[in-house]
């Protein structure tokens, strides 16, 4: 019988970066119920005495819920589309028979990962001055398209190669155009790692920050990230009202991991490990 060796160090490490974790969520999530001079006078780790949702009620009625819809607005316009486009060119990579054509265009797509959004963002904000989409949430939404295609076609051209060319053939020979092969095949083995990328590239767009606050302008178009920095500077003293918008602004993140965590594991294990 063979046996298992424990590995302690490893199992040890684990929980000691676990606990380093977790102290400052639940220092934040405590500290976002109690008022301000409980912030103050108790201990910080404590639970609140008397705790209150004062602090919820002054984020959320302090333009919140635009704040949060406008984020929504840009994560689903950016995520849909370059998923949409990422998925297809993949498949035309894999797919297609263009030879020395199609491999630059997957050159291209794997140059873009070394590119840094800093790097771009004087050129980005000049093309939007000059689109005229400057302080809209279209001029955050496009530079993000673009920014999330180039790992996405990475991941989906490693899932779609790992599809048995058998599976394609036996379809081709029934009758099934490359479209139908698309939907019918190709999209239903591939979905862990759509969800992957999904995830992947929403969670850079919720939590984005430099196009936000280089390409728009006004309160009405700021996305949660930069309505936070706001919150701020505008309760500066008031420390368990800003704990209190980015508990409410971490919340849809966490939720969303919850819903697809089995297949982002599962697309980020089999799209990195075959």
């Amino acid at each position: 019988m063979r046996l298992i060796r424990r590995n302690w160090l490893g199992g040890t490490a684990g929980w000691l970066w676990l606990v380093i974790v977790l102290i400052p969520l639940y220092w934040i999530v405590i500290t976002s119920f109690k008022d301000q001079a409980g912030f103050f006078t108790q201990n910080p780790f404590a639970l609140p005495a008397d705790p209150t949702i004062q602090n919820y009620k002054l984020v959320i009625e302090s333009d919140f819920p635009r704040y949060f819809l406008n984020s929504v607005i840009v994560t689903a316009g950016t995520i849909l589309p370059a998923v949409a486009i990422s998925f297809m060119a993949a498949y035309a990579i894999v797919r297609g028979a263009g030879g020395r054509f199609l491999a630059g265009v997957n050159g291209l797509f794997l140059m873009g990962l070394a590119i840094p959004l800093q790097a771009t963002i004087i050129p980005v904000y000049l093309l939007i001055i000059r689109m005229q989409l400057y302080d809209s949430l279209l001029a955050i939404i496009l530079p993000s398209i673009a920014f999330s295609i180039p790992l996405s076609v990475l991941v989906l051209t490693n899932f779609i190669r790992d599809v048995p060319k058998e599976l394609f053939e036996a379809m081709w020979a029934d009758g099934a155009t490359e479209w139908g092969m698309l939907r019918g095949l190709a999209l239903p083995l591939t979905r862990p790692a759509l969800v992957t990328v999904s995830i992947y590239n929403g969670l850079g767009v919720w939590n984005g920050f430099l196009l936000p606050l280089i390409l728009t302008q006004s309160p009405e178009k700021r996305t949660l990230p930069l309505a936070l920095w706001t919150f701020q500077g505008q309760y500066s003293v008031n420390v368990p009202a800003v704990l209190a918008s980015v508990v409410l602004t971490t919340l849809p993140i966490v939720i969303l991991y919850a819903l697809g965590r089995r297949q982002l594991l599962s697309g980020l294990t089999a799209g990195f490990s075959r």
